[in-house]
């Protein structure tokens, strides 16, 4: 029987876990067993108000305070996070079901950089002096006031620190919805905020589906909105935030292309798509999955890529030597397998991969396809699982246009040796996140988000900044007002 993962209590609203058995139960299970490992309960409107009210008023207080002082409890959090981060981890994999191998190095360390980051920023936001002969203009760079985070379940960890962390920054407050599929992780991370120092209210986490995030959404008293999730959802949180005039951040999803000239290197090249078809069993909304292969290695290419893919090794994801793990839940393996399917339906050739695994849990094989077509659905689709789609090319244009030919722009990357072509391609592309030799690194010193439906706004990097914050200017007159009358 797998470890229990039971939480003090559903939410963290206030500096303290708060619990209200009358909301909705949401089981938390374990996608290597299929077990129920945790049970929490969706925020009823009493916690939701409890929540919101609290971040109102600990928005003041967090607020008055320095910037060197905000930034002292960010960088205390980032340390006991890192302290902490084999637990963390441990959670994670819990969670997510993503193997310990990864979640070690990628989740609460991400979530700590974040807090670093902005913390060591928190003191430098200023605004400017802006002279004007005898008069002058100052400005002043203002928190937003309430922020609401709405996670999604494939970095539990990271998002609510990817959010967290700028708002808080800011001079902010936040009350953060993590995914009704992964609850467990945000709470620690609202627990460490405030063992950290940081004032009572000033970072909530309430659980719930998309009623509660409705709810939180739609109140007037929330000032700025940022989801990360799919397309369809943002486009109504969208909607619904634009109707209270409210500030958003949208981090959507992708259907991104990796083009591999035929100069590249094939196992740099390799290397780079399976990063960004494969990490965490591919529920990465960033991922390369419309892999462009130049035909004169494509064969080459398909030959080392299943090679390397022969090593991926699918077991228990607390096994540290595991590196391939579970769909988060049976119904995105259900939904994953129909896409793979519908690949071999429309004439994909199979390359690997393509079938549930054999074993507990939702695995599903590491699958590639070949000889794929623009119009086919798994080069159209966000699949949101290990299926990698490789279609052939002939010149820089038309495969420039081809993969600029889709609703999204969130990724986009290029492998070859000729960088004068790498950096001319990757100014053509309609992407907001770019690589050249190299896919899915996410520092958090760089800017992340897309373009076209992929999202509005940035995170991370001083971009980030920009959209919790807000510019007040001031006008002083240094001598007598005219008027006309």
């Amino acid at each position: 029987m797998t470890q229990p993962a039971q939480p003090k209590a559903s939410h963290f609203i206030n500096g303290a876990y708060v619990e209200d058995t009358a909301g909705t139960p949401i089981p938390v299970i374990y996608a290597a067993s299929g077990e129920q490992i945790a049970t929490v309960h969706a925020a009823t409107p009493a916690i939701v108000e409890q929540a919101l009210s609290s971040a109102k008023e600990g928005q003041k207080v967090w607020a008055k305070m320095t910037g060197t002082e905000r930034g002292r409890v960010l960088r205390r959090a980032a340390d006991i996070m890192r302290d902490r981060n084999h637990d963390l981890s441990v959670l994670e994999t819990y969670d997510t079901g993503k193997p310990l191998q990864e979640t070690l190095v990628a989740d609460a360390t991400s979530g700590a950089d974040a807090l670093e980051y902005f913390g060591g920023l928190a003191a430098s936001l200023t605004g400017e002096h802006i002279p004007l002969g005898e008069d002058w203009v100052y400005t002043k760079r203002e928190p937003l006031g309430l922020c609401v985070g709405i996670g999604a379940w494939n970095y539990p960890t990271q998002i609510a620190c990817w959010k967290g962390a700028p708002a808080l920054a800011c001079g902010n407050s936040m009350v953060f919805k993590p995914s009704e599929t992964t609850p467990l992780c945000a709470l620690k991370v609202a627990e460490i905020l405030h063992e950290a120092g940081l004032p009572a209210g000033v970072y909530n986490v309430v659980q719930g589906m998309g009623d509660v995030g409705g709810a939180l959404v739609t109140d007037p008293r929330v000032d700025k909105v940022s989801l990360t999730g799919s397309v369809p959802t943002g486009k109504k949180v969208y909607a619904a935030a634009a109707e209270g005039m409210k500030h958003v951040t949208m981090e959507l999803g992708g259907k991104s292309p990796l083009i591999i000239f035929d100069d590249a290197d094939i196992d740099n090249a390799v290397g780079g798509a399976i990063n960004g078809n494969f990490y965490s069993s591919g529920q990465v909304c960033s991922n390369g999955t419309r892999v462009f292969v130049q035909k004169r290695i494509k064969d080459k290419f398909l030959a080392r890529l299943a090679e390397r893919i022969g090593n991926a090794i699918l077991g228990d994801p607390m096994d540290e030597a595991t590196s391939f793990g579970p769909m988060v839940t049976e119904n995105q393996m259900n939904i994953v397998l129909g896409y793979i399917e519908k690949g071999k339906t429309e004439g994909a050739r199979l390359i690997c991969g393509g079938n549930r695994a054999d074993m507990d849990g939702y695995f599903i094989t590491p699958t590639v396809f070949a000889d794929v077509t623009d119009d086919m659905t798994i080069a159209r689709e966000e699949i949101f699982g290990p299926v990698m789609s490789v279609l052939d090319f002939d010149t820089e244009e038309e495969v420039v246009a081809r993969a600029n030919d889709t609703e999204f722009g969130l990724s986009a990357g290029v492998f070859t040796k000729d960088f004068t072509r790498a950096h001319r391609v990757i100014g053509n592309l309609e992407a907001g996140s770019c690589f050249i030799n190299s896919y899915n690194d996410a520092p958090v010193e760089a800017p992340f988000g897309g373009v076209k439906a992929s999202g509005v706004g940035r995170e991370n990097s001083k971009e980030a900044i920009k959209h919790f914050s807000q510019v007040k200017s001031v006008y002083v007159r240094m001598g007598d007002v005219e008027a006309a009358f």
